[in-house]
């Protein structure tokens, strides 16, 4: 979502990294050029003037440290800046002392409330809870059975009634989640194309019903400072307690990102990318900070990798590569590992300066598909031992997945080449060098 403001950044600060000192001159010179990529990606005006006058403020006022450049002096004073406009730190959902916990969802209709409330579950289930869902969202064609579908792959119970009272839903819930033993109760609620009196007095009516312990507004990211405005009119209706941003895998400027919290001085709980229900992700504003500053989130990848991998299944994994034993079939085990922790150009991005590396690259998650067909066409003595792989049975493959013999041929030398690779980088200081030789494999294209 930031690759455009991330590259706008970096320019800015060209201006200013090759200089000896800092001056009043090249600070008000980048100060500029940061306030234009700013409003470029469709941030608040307001914010843009007050994010870069505190960053000039504190430029100016800065002591010169001998041992640090002026550009790196100055991107710690954007980078601290870009944290506290994000929220300075981490803010969690508030819990009840007695369950169950309520949860209010509330925004605009297509903002993507139904798909956030399973999403919401199944984060809530892997931190230990026992989560039920309200179908509340009583107007939209097939929202109630939409949540039904979402709580099935979820695997947790959902309540919802034939008649179209929110109101009435939102009460026997909560009477249902107390004599089912749920600890969490997750309302969606209903959304309009736009902010209206009818939507607004629903939503304060079932706030004032389950006096619920959380409210979060979930905005699309998409739509800009219309997300922002959004935002201002439901916080000043029913005060909610924080913000869900989705759709941050779209093609969008960042704006409402960059402008929310500053905008309601409420906090981003979390944000999400994609329809998978596992696409989802506390907010950390340091994270997003080095993120946008082209630094990286390696912390986030490897929570993601401990997602994924105990310390059991790693020590075997290492064991594997340094021995040599690492075959085709622990290859395609490890494909599905990955699938699992989302979209590899969105994992790559977290590696300190890929960003840049991969903005021009096309990573098409789909062209996992063929790699794992071939795979599926060995017999499991070839996946075992690559090295049975004749002619004949490379066309056999081919044949028999749908590709040709060269996408066999391809696959089973880049396999080699990454084997190689694996043993000489199985250190874990030498992480970053092995996922940029992932760029190597067919997913990148050729």
């Amino acid at each position: 979502m930031f690759d455009d403001l991330s590259t706008k950044l970096e320019s800015a600060f060209k201006s200013i990294s090759g200089q000896s000192k800092i001056s009043d001159v090249n600070i008000a010179q980048t100060v500029r050029e940061i306030r234009r990529a700013l409003l470029d990606a469709d941030v608040n005006y307001d914010v843009a003037r007050e994010f870069t006058g505190k960053i000039k403020e504190e430029a100016m006022g800065s002591g010169v440290l001998t041992s640090v450049s002026p550009g790196q002096q100055f991107t710690k004073v954007v980078y601290d800046n870009l944290v506290e406009m994000l929220g300075k730190e981490r803010v969690d959902i508030t819990f009840a002392q007695t369950p169950p916990t309520v949860i209010l969802i509330a925004g605009l209709q297509g903002s993507g409330k139904t798909t956030f409330t399973g999403k919401l579950a199944k984060y809530l289930k892997s931190q230990g809870k026992s989560p039920m869902l309200a179908a509340a969202d009583v107007y939209r064609p097939a929202a109630v059975e939409q949540l039904k579908t979402l709580a099935e792959q979820v695997d947790v119970p959902v309540y919802s009634i034939e008649e179209k009272d929110a109101r009435k839903v939102a009460k026997e819930a909560l009477q249902a989640a107390k004599q089912q033993a749920c600890d969490t109760l997750i309302i969606d609620t209903a959304g309009r194309l736009h902010v209206d009196e009818t939507m607004m007095n629903e939503v304060s009516d079932i706030k004032n019903i389950v006096n619920p312990h959380e409210i979060l507004f979930v905005v699309d990211s998409m739509t800009g400072q219309d997300a922002v405005n959004t935002a201002k009119e439901f916080n000043e209706r029913i005060n909610f307690d924080g913000v869900v941003l989705t759709k941050l895998d779209g093609d969008t400027r960042g704006g409402a990102a960059l402008s929310i919290k500053t905008v309601v001085d409420k906090p981003i709980k979390f944000v999400s990318t994609g329809e998978k229900l596992d696409t989802l992700s506390p907010f950390f504003p340091d994270r997003m900070a080095q993120r946008i500053l082209g630094m990286g989130d390696v912390v986030s990848l490897v929570e993601k990798a401990q997602e994924q991998y105990d310390e059991k299944e790693a020590k075997k994994l290492q064991s594997q590569i340094t021995s040599d034993s690492f075959n085709l079939e622990d290859f395609y085990a490890q494909l599905q590992q990955i699938k699992k922790m989302g979209s590899m150009k969105d994992l790559m991005g977290m590696l300190p300066g890929m960003n840049k590396s991969l903005k021009d690259v096309d990573i098409d998650d789909n062209a996992l598909k063929p790699i794992e067909a071939i795979i599926n066409a060995m017999t499991p003595e070839e996946r075992k031992n690559p090295n049975l792989l004749n002619g004949s049975r490379r066309k056999r493959i081919a044949k028999g997945s749908g590709t040709s013999v060269r996408d066999v041929n391809d696959l089973i030398k880049q396999f080699s080449q990454m084997k190689k690779m694996m043993k000489t980088m199985s250190k874990m200081g030498k992480m970053g060098r092995a996922m940029q030789g992932l760029k190597q494999l067919p997913i990148f294209g050729r």
